[in-house]
């Protein structure tokens, strides 16, 4: 089925063909919601919403843990015709409240746990938005749906129509990692979206049967492909918990048990399950499809899973927040005992074009190292409120065509499939999300012990980033390491904490006095050396 030309109208189709089956189940809770039901409840969010004054081009903020609610409160912001924003429950409430702010968001959905500190770090910003707030699950009712139905008691919501935006109108903002200190929204439209579940469905060939994970948080892009696909299908969407994510002995059976069928995650998660999650135990006759993004796989990793899942089919997915999946690369049924190096990012999907280009622009001979820049429909509007980083995100052609500027740098070989060579930048990818250490450095600046900062990302021996912090600290004064990490943790998401902690009188400058980012590198790599030459045989 190819989808329309909004996100949302796939979900009163199949509950209008299909209304009794299962559109979503969340195992933590023991909860599941048909069609018919995620529609009507979509449906009263809309309502809801609109009579909080929510309309088409207004952007709502959805601040909870991923839950049959918030799937049902995301359909229920776009049916108005706004765009939906997730935040991260779990990172810092000011951070929150920044992107909130940038956003402008008419109203936001959030678990009352959360509102007293949201608006308290919204002081500092202005007025915090109106709030839909829903309490913790109490019995079968769900929260979402025993607020609509306390409030209609008291005030009932007009029934509205559901918007159907034109393609170009605003689908939903997600905030990634900024180089000044500052996370950037990445503005995806109705056709960046569709064009993306458009090529999924003629890669992956969903049906009704399928059964698709939903490990992600709705705020990291892999939630589309696990939410709209899976909707547009009329699949059933298994919501895996942040804590069951996390824990292969956990996480191993619930795939099994709930019979999954198209799994997607990072591959640092792929790769715990094969290391710890003791697959060998349980059937995974229902798995056609692993598809994995976000990051590097490490051929071991990726070998030793596939002794353990033979039959599905494994597809390597690349993109940035900025294009979603703009290549893929089927892995072969079976790797080759002598590889040790990555499997390329592979072919541009059908609905984009790319190009590889040099510092100025230029295509560069197939065969040369330089830039991947990506065009076409699924690439992003831009981003919020930054215009002088839109500038510089896009290279224009002389037809005027914008071509989004990745920062990653490829090779194309003689069979049109790219290989990944590195960064143009200081951006890393960790445990799938994008980090600019930029930020990570501007959040340590301001520790009144620290009078300068250098964050560096190392990769030991092909394994997850670890990100160093070299503070400067020359009055001799060393935060502790507990104090440390409490301070990244009230200004960063955890996933962008650092591993480790140097502590140096100065760090080292060029001769143009800027940080030698170079001889850090170099002093980590030695460091590596030689931990591994004394390490017992």
């Amino acid at each position: 089925m190819s989808s329309p030309a909004t996100l949302h109208f796939p979900l009163d189709r199949w509950a209008a063909e299909r209304p009794d089956a299962t559109a979503v189940e969340d195992p933590a809770r023991g909860a599941a919601i048909t069609y018919r039901g995620l529609a009507e409840l979509s449906d009263r969010a809309r309502d809801h919403l609109w009579q909080m004054g929510v309309r088409p081009g207004d952007r709502v903020g959805i601040y909870m843990r991923k839950s049959i609610d918030a799937v049902a409160a995301i359909f229920g912001v776009l049916k108005t015709g706004a765009a939906y924003v997730p935040v991260d429950p779990d990172a810092p409430p000011p951070r929150c409240a920044l992107i909130l702010h940038d956003g402008a968001v008419r109203v936001v959905v959030a678990e009352r746990r959360l509102a007293a500190a949201l608006h308290a770090s919204f002081e500092p910003l202005g007025a915090a938005p109106p709030m839909l707030l829903l309490d913790e699950p109490a019995g079968d009712a769900l929260p979402l749906a025993a607020r609509l139905a306390a409030d209609a008691a008291r005030e009932p919501a007009p029934a509205v129509e559901t918007v159907h935006p034109a393609p170009d109108a605003l689908a939903y903002i997600l905030y990634t990692s900024g180089s000044t200190g500052r996370p950037k929204g990445v503005m995806l439209t109705q056709r960046s979206a569709t064009s993306f579940v458009d090529w999924c469905s003629a890669t992956f060939a969903p049906t009704v049967r399928d059964r698709f994970s939903s490990h992600a948080p709705l705020h990291f892009d892999l939630s589309i492909l696990d939410v709209f696909v899976s909707i547009t299908h009329g699949a059933t969407l298994v919501l895996v918990g942040e804590e069951v994510g996390k824990d292969p002995l956990r996480l191993a059976p619930l795939i099994a048990e709930r019979r999954i069928s198209v799994w997607y995650s990072t591959p640092s998660i792929l790769g715990l399950l094969a290391q710890y999650g003791r697959l060998e135990r349980h059937d995974y006759g229902a798995l056609r499809l692993v598809l994995f993004a976000g990051e590097v796989f490490p051929v071991a990793r990726l070998r030793e899973l596939k002794a353990l899942w033979p039959a599905p089919r494994y597809f390597n997915l690349y993109g940035p927040t900025e294009t979603n999946v703009c290549t893929f690369y089927e892995i072969p049924p079976t790797i080759d005992p002598e590889r040790t190096t990555p499997f390329p990012i592979g072919r541009t999907c059908a609905h984009l074009r790319s190009r590889v280009v040099d510092e100025e622009g230029r295509t560069v001979a197939r065969g040369s190292e330089g830039e991947l820049v990506i065009a076409g429909p699924g690439v992003m509007a831009g981003y919020r409120n930054l215009p002088e980083q839109n500038a510089r995100a896009f290279l224009v052609d002389d037809a005027g065509e914008r071509w989004y500027r990745t920062g990653d740098l490829v090779v194309e070989e003689a069979d049109g499939v790219y290989v990944f060579h590195g960064r143009r930048d200081r951006m890393v990818k960790r445990r799938g999300y994008r980090v600019e250490l930029g930020e990570i450095e501007a959040g340590l600046a301001v520790h009144p012990a620290v009078s300068e900062v250098a964050v560096v990302a190392v990769r030991p021996d092909g394994a997850d980033v670890r990100i160093d912090a070299y503070l400067g600290v020359p009055d001799g004064r060393r935060p502790s390491l507990i104090e440390l990490k409490q301070f990244c943790v009230d200004r960063l998401p955890r996933y962008m904490v650092p591993d480790r902690f140097h502590f140096v009188e100065a760090l080292p400058r060029t001769s143009t006095d800027k940080i030698d980012y170079q001889t850090i590198a170099q002093t980590i790599a030695q460091t590596i050396a030689r931990s591994h030459a004394t390490a017992p045989a």
